[in-house]
């Protein structure tokens, strides 16, 4: 990957897995340089061979698969577990060597818990994956969970982070970072994004508006929104720094927007939104590539 052309670090969009092949043609002719496949909870019935085979010829090198994304709860089911163990193994159909998802949860207890589960899980997973030249990455979404009371994902916060490498010290296991996860938690994701860089693996294009108005009056336990999801662009972060500290550390891999949650751009005006914070996420990492005179 060449900074000549910004190669390093594409910018792209989610798709669904059902949506096909015939939805990625529709928006690639917007300019997404690449694209993650995401699975929800479970493969199902998609024959992976088959399904890799028409997205490429779809693609056909205009852009690429920067991962694919399941997000399932390998701790408490087999079935996401060996979802992942076959993401794994054909990610090289998809022309990608990068699998993202939850690390899961056992719900009934406490974050730190799950760390025995854990390494159970995933301590063979890393070892598939570095066996094949892929690396896992965690989404740090809390949906909704606790510490006390995780649901899918315990890697939602950075102490649970220290404790899941810890537990299994793979160089296969990273993070699939965004700062609005961390904005709802009301964590600064800029000096957490400078201490944490160098594990993140794929950034999630997704952002948040902070209401601090609303959280003064009514406070965080209100029963009513206080952080918005918003598509970058729209939302409270500096996305020119983020990109700057992912540069300084090294960072190669894709910016993918994750749509579909902006209060204000959706519907109808859901991939304008889209291709605006591409466009804007461009111009954060430098605007057109101007080479130096000679």
């Amino acid at each position: 990957m060449s900074r000549l052309d910004h190669s390093d670090i594409r910018i792209g969009t989610l798709i669904q897995a059902d949506a096909g092949a015939s939805y990625l043609a529709q928006i690639l002719p917007h300019g997404f340089e690449s694209f993650e496949i995401t699975f929800g909870g479970a493969i199902g019935p998609i024959v992976l061979e088959d399904y890799a085979r028409e997205i490429r010829e779809t693609l056909c090198d205009r852009a690429g698969i920067s991962c694919l994304g399941l997000y399932g709860n390998p701790l408490t089911d087999p079935q996401a577990a060996q979802d992942l163990a076959r993401l794994i193994d054909s990610a090289h159909l998809f022309g990608c060597s990068l699998v993202c998802g939850f690390a899961g949860a056992l719900e009934d207890r406490p974050v730190d818990q799950s760390l025995p589960r854990f390494a159970e899980v995933f301590g063979p997973l890393a070892r598939r994956a570095e066996d094949r030249g892929v690396r896992i990455a965690f989404e740090n979404c809390d949906m909704g969970g606790t510490w006390e009371h995780p649901r899918w994902n315990i890697a939602h916060s950075p102490r649970a982070w220290r404790m899941m490498f810890e537990a299994v010290p793979s160089p296969a296991l990273g993070l699939e970072w965004e700062p609005c996860h961390q904005m709802v938690s009301l964590i600064d994701p800029i000096p957490q994004l400078r201490e944490w860089a160098s594990r993140v693996f794929h950034v999630h294009g997704k952002d948040a508006t902070i209401l601090h108005d609303k959280i003064r009056r009514d406070g965080i336990r209100c029963g009513e929104h206080v952080v918005l999801h918003r598509t970058p662009g729209f939302g409270d972060s500096n996305w020119t720094e983020i990109i700057s500290i992912l540069r300084a550390a090294g960072f190669k891999g894709s910016i993918d927007i994750e749509g579909w949650h902006d209060p204000v751009y959706c519907g109808d005006l859901e991939m304008t939104g889209q291709v605006r914070a591409l466009e804007y996420l461009k111009a954060c990492r430098g605007g057109p590539f101007v080479p130096n005179p000679a």
